[in-house]
């Protein structure tokens, strides 16, 4: 095997092997970005939305994930239709995944909630950046390193369906139904795919006071031969305005059955209309001794305020 044929390999079996569990990028504050997993979220928001989120993943681990992502969805027709868009970039190791989402939901009125039945088309660029190899010689002179990026474009569509009510949450959806390759490679020859993630979210919300509520929420993630992976998050929310919470996320590696991750998240109502939100994650897998944890900030603006259609966020 040629070093060239052995740098397209190594992508592949990352992005199709050892992550086949985070083919998509993790979100510690998923509660604040539920239609970049549900598109049937959209529309939930009673007034247009824009939300802006950085995560830092495994900070000091060099090629380490990093994702920015941009959300709008907004209601239509007196709440009946709801509209979004997503758009994202995922960087880990040498490669680039780009996607735009673009999401229509119709929205069913449903005892004391509304129920989103959802649509999604996404395209998606990957790229490959071989310049960002490191090697013993300068890569320069070696001719099987590709001297310029290699990139593919993927078209992918997917489902949900999500409801709300004043006190609950419940959804579940497959943002992405079509296994494309993503060999860079020879494209008769298929090294790994995309893969198909199922998720599940709920919670509700729990008053404790006139003042103080809880609310429990979970994020549940079944992706075909890949352990089962769960974030489970305690919040507690303060006169509407502060949101104290924290969250385990199960998984890690077969050796460490200690978990992922434990997570701190902190959020404040800065105004009527904006909200910011802030997560630390301490990781607990075997990658705790190379990184200084995982950092993720959020930034919401709501044209009407935080009010959401049956629910607090």
């Amino acid at each position: 095997m040629t070093l060239r044929n052995l740098l397209l390999l190594l992508p592949g079996l990352f992005l199709g092997g050892l992550l086949s569990a985070q083919q998509e990028p993790h979100n510690t504050q998923f509660m604040f970005f539920k239609q970049g997993y549900n598109p049937g979220f959209a529309g939930s928001n009673a007034s247009p939305c824009i939300s802006a989120i950085y995560r830092k993943q495994w900070i000091g681990l060099d090629g380490a994930p990093e994702n920015q992502v941009l959300t709008f969805n907004m209601p239509l027709e007196n709440q009946r239709i709801g509209i979004g868009a997503n758009a994202q970039r995922y960087s880990i190791g040498i490669t680039t995944a780009t996607t735009l989402d673009l999401v229509y939901a119709y929205r069913i009125r449903w005892g004391k909630g509304m129920l989103g039945l959802g649509l999604q088309a996404s395209v998606r660029s990957l790229q490959n950046d071989f310049q960002r190899t490191r090697g013993i010689q300068p890569i320069e002179s070696d001719p099987s390193v590709p001297a310029s990026q290699e990139s593919r474009f993927l078209f992918n569509f997917g489902t949900g369906i999500y409801y709300s009510s004043e006190v609950f949450y419940l959804g579940a959806s497959v943002p992405r139904l079509l296994a494309n390759n993503i060999n860079f490679g020879d494209d008769d020859v298929i090294i790994s795919r995309e893969v198909q993630h199922f998720y599940l979210m709920g919670g509700f919300v729990l008053p404790l006071s006139a003042k103080i509520s809880l609310q429990p929420q979970a994020l549940v993630k079944f992706v075909n031969h890949a352990p089962v992976d769960v974030d489970a998050n305690l919040t507690f929310i303060f006169n509407d305005k502060v949101y104290l919470g924290g969250t385990y996320r199960a998984g890690g590696n077969s050796e460490n059955t200690m978990g992922e991750s434990v997570d701190f998240l902190l959020g404040i109502q800065l105004s009527k209309h904006l909200f910011l939100g802030t997560s630390y994650d301490y990781t607990l897998s075997d990658l705790r001794d190379f990184n200084d944890g995982t950092i993720e900030v959020v930034l919401q603006y709501c044209i009407l305020g935080k009010t959401e259609e049956g629910e607090t966020q």
